[in-house]
């Protein structure tokens, strides 16, 4: 199920469905690279959608995420 870190129980398959907002852009950006053999000047179209995905998410208010080795070092504090 999960890993043990200490006395609590770590389940990575929660983690690994984290929303990837930008993912497709980046996606479509790296074959467009790996097509024209690392030429970006080919993939500008590809190179700006995926920049204007990245813009747009730095704008998005976000609740903070707690993440896994905040609670572990919150809990290793705690001893």
């Amino acid at each position: 199920m999960g890993r043990k870190a200490g006395m609590v129980r770590i389940n990575p398959k929660k983690f690994a469905s984290l929303h990837k907002p930008c993912m497709k852009e980046m996606i479509t950006f790296l074959n467009c690279l790996a097509l024209s053999h690392n030429n970006d000047d080919k993939c500008v179209r590809q190179k700006e959608l995926l920049g204007a995905c990245m813009d747009a998410q730095a704008n998005v208010n976000k609740k903070p995420f707690n993440s896994i080795n905040h609670h572990l070092r919150r809990l290793s504090r705690a001893k």
